[in-house]
């Protein structure tokens, strides 16, 4: 990942002052974001400290504007108080395609790095989500996903062995998932049950993702189902949110 550039104080157009009779927030929060799409992804902003001082305000008005820009994905922090213009964000619209599809489809190269991939007992829950008896063997499939050298997604999911014999023996760090089971064991998929959540990474997830634990995530949990209604695979994914936007399309049937 590139280091963030700089944005020196004498390279910002910013006011003077701020304008007398209206709120000190709203207009922080304009310049701050008209600054930020100035300079562009990936640049570092003033600090609270500067900018406080700057219009003559109080810090905590700074943050707070600040914080609802980080909320909007304007803004994203990082290694504690420094704040960062955010990256344009990669949408995943059809929950049936494959992260590399997605990223494929919108001109990027996408790279993958296998952390675990093997063959497990599956426990009751993950049993019970892909239709097979506890114990049965379980293909476990843990990969971490870059978008332009930038840690992206940790994906996790599970597969039936029974059903996609073999499966472990790919190399999963350059083949498509969803790709290889169509045109291996010609399934394909057809619907999903998807849940969305917000949520913090783990200590641990956050060190893959290169964010701070403090930095919300999604995780989204689905099931994946071909023509028949047999169950493909089960995953639960975490998502930087500041990278990752979800679009949904929903239509009401009849009138």
């Amino acid at each position: 990942m590139p280091r963030p550039k700089h944005v020196p104080a004498s390279d910002l157009r910013l006011p003077d002052a701020l304008e007398p009779g209206r709120p000190k927030g709203d207009q922080l929060r304009e310049i701050i974001e008209s600054v930020a799409t100035e300079a562009g992804p990936g640049r570092l902003m003033p600090s609270e400290r500067f900018l406080a001082e700057h219009f003559q305000v109080a810090r905590g008005t700074v943050r707070q504007e600040i914080n609802r820009l980080v909320a909007d994905g304007v803004l994203y922090r990082q290694h504690g108080t420094a704040t960062f213009t955010a990256q344009r964000q990669a949408a995943h619209i059809d929950m049936l395609t494959s992260f590399t599809e997605d990223m494929q489809a919108r001109g990027v190269v996408p790279k993958t790095k296998v952390l675990h991939a093997e063959v497990e007992s599956a426990g009751p829950r993950i049993a019970g989500r892909l239709n097979v008896p506890p114990g049965a063997r379980v293909f476990r499939l843990e990969r971490l996903r870059y978008v332009e050298d930038e840690p992206f997604a940790v994906e996790r999911t599970n597969l039936s062995v029974d059903r996609f014999p073999d499966i472990e023996l790919f190399d999963w760090e350059t083949q498509s998932l969803h790709r290889t089971l169509e045109e291996r064991w010609g399934v394909r998929a057809d619907w999903n049950d998807t849940a969305i959540s917000a949520a913090l990474p783990t200590s641990h997830d956050a060190g893959l993702l290169g964010i701070e634990a403090t930095q919300p995530c999604l995780i989204i949990q689905g099931t994946l189902h071909d023509q028949s209604g047999g169950v493909i695979e089960a995953g639960r994914s975490l998502y930087r949110a500041d990278r990752y936007t979800v679009f949904t399309q929903a239509r009401r049937n009849g009138s």
